[in-house]
């Protein structure tokens, strides 16, 4: 394995696992304080572009690593949107 293979799985692992501790926390603790809709947002459609990308070039680490960013950000902006909506029923309600 070349030192531009092993630097583009590398890569590809640290960028994937970046997301779970967001991940983790949204879930443990329920809340989005300081987390922003916007940049979730906006690295997924950046994620989005650069699979098209990646794939247009026929790079492999690259497309596994933005299949999975898109795979973390999804879950993201699905727990982000689970507890806006839940906190603003509960306000609603209260």
């Amino acid at each position: 394995m070349e030192l531009s293979d092993i630097l583009g799985w590398t890569a590809t692992f640290l960028f994937t696992i970046c997301y779970i501790p967001q991940i983790l926390k949204t879930a443990r603790t329920k809340t989005i304080e300081g987390l922003s809709f916007r940049l979730l947002f906006i690295s997924f459609v950046a994620n989005i572009i650069a699979f098209c990308y990646a794939t247009l070039i026929e790079q492999p680490p690259l497309q596994i690593k933005y299949i999975l960013a898109l795979l973390f950000l999804g879950i993201c902006l699905y727990l982000y949107l689970k507890v806006y909506f839940a906190a603003k029923i509960k306000s609603e309600n209260s």
